[in-house]
């Protein structure tokens, strides 16, 4: 048995289109009444549960007489406009059955990288939590654009995990886990366990199903993002759901390798919206990294781009490799008159190292 899940008071749980839909890639109702009973045996334990679902324009493929997935972004923002509402109904009913209530959050990447909405969204997360309501989260693919998309889901899922303060992320996909080469291929073996992602070598490039747009890949930069925070991932097939939830050895374990780290840096490391980047010279380089230092508007060597005090920035060395992230201790201005007469560019607590 696994203790970390055992142990988990605070999950996430992450459902990919091809885990929700039959063969012909349409919504089936059955599989999200199988979901709503597993994640409902958690909730009954008195563990908190969000779950971030695809599934909207799969909903809609059946209503639109769509034989496929579209693929230009109108139609798609049409399909989730219809399917959005097709998804939380059958949520809403089936997990009606077990006596709890489910309610729709539906995010932009936008959202999450404004630091007020990314505190709003927390609020009404905390809040449903203490109403005993089960949230339910997706992409709002009706709104979004191919600039401001999560792109996957799993991303989603991933920030939702630092969000919420979550002990497990389980994502569930049709495939059984993390292999060392394509599943196909007669030598590959499943990973049961992770120690350190930035350790493996893995071709993560094969797409992902005709239904979904995650693939290996997204699985994997989310499990990176996840663990880096201090949470645990699972990944493993959705016929698996209800044994990994139990904490049985199922799936591949990626071990959280990070310290909890305040949600301000969480979010500055994976979801802000940058708005300009300081090139450092080598000594405030090591003053970052070894010494832990803020850093000094007399390391800065140059500017690009415009921002106010409070704006995210890039942190890149001579080499222009990127260093940290931080949150500008004042405006572009201010820090041109400070390059010159001494002080802060960002102070060790806005700042958040990413080399």
């Amino acid at each position: 048995m696994r203790a970390e899940v055992i142990a988990a008071r605070r999950l996430v749980v992450k459902v990919g289109s091809s885990s929700l839909t039959g063969d012909q890639g349409h919504l089936d109702p059955e599989r999200v009444k199988a979901l709503a009973s597993d994640i409902a045996a958690l909730h009954n334990q008195g563990r908190r549960v969000a779950l971030v679902t695809s599934g909207a324009i799969a909903s809609a493929l059946s209503p639109l007489s769509l034989n496929s997935r579209p693929r230009d972004l109108e139609t798609q923002q049409a399909a989730a406009a219809v399917g959005q509402g097709i998804l939380i109904r059958h949520y809403t009913e089936a997990f009606a059955s077990h006596g709890l209530l489910v309610a729709q959050i539906l995010l932009t990447a936008g959202d999450l990288q404004d630091g007020r909405s990314y505190r709003n969204a927390l609020n009404t997360v905390s809040r449903l939590f203490r109403f005993g309501v089960v949230p339910v989260i997706n992409e709002n693919d009706t709104v979004a654009t191919g600039e401001i998309r999560f792109g996957d889901n799993d991303r989603l899922a991933a920030l939702t995990a630092h969000l919420i303060r979550a002990d497990v992320l389980a994502i569930f996909s049709d495939v059984d886990g993390l292999y060392t080469a394509h599943p196909a291929e007669p030598q590959a073996r499943l990973i049961s366990r992770v120690h350190d992602l930035s350790a493996l070598n893995i071709d993560t490039s094969t797409v992902g199903s005709r239904v979904g747009t995650g693939g290996m890949r997204t699985k994997v930069e989310a499990a990176r993002i996840a663990t880096a925070g201090g949470v645990t991932v699972l990944l493993a097939h959705f016929d698996q759901l209800a044994a990994v939830l139990r904490g049985e050895e199922a799936g591949t374990l990626f071990e959280a390798v990070g310290r909890r780290r305040p949600r301000r840096l969480l979010w500055l490391a994976h979801a802000a919206d940058v708005c300009g980047v300081l090139r450092i010279d080598s000594g405030a380089v090591r003053a970052i990294i070894d010494g832990h230092a803020s850093l000094l508007a007399a390391g800065v060597d140059s500017i690009e781009r415009d921002f106010e005090a409070g704006d995210p920035l890039d942190i890149t060395g001579p080499d222009h490799r990127l260093v940290a992230r931080g949150l500008a201790d004042c405006s572009t201005a201010e820090l041109k008159k400070r390059m010159r007469d001494g002080g802060l560019a960002v102070h060790r607590d806005l700042l958040i190292e990413i080399s």
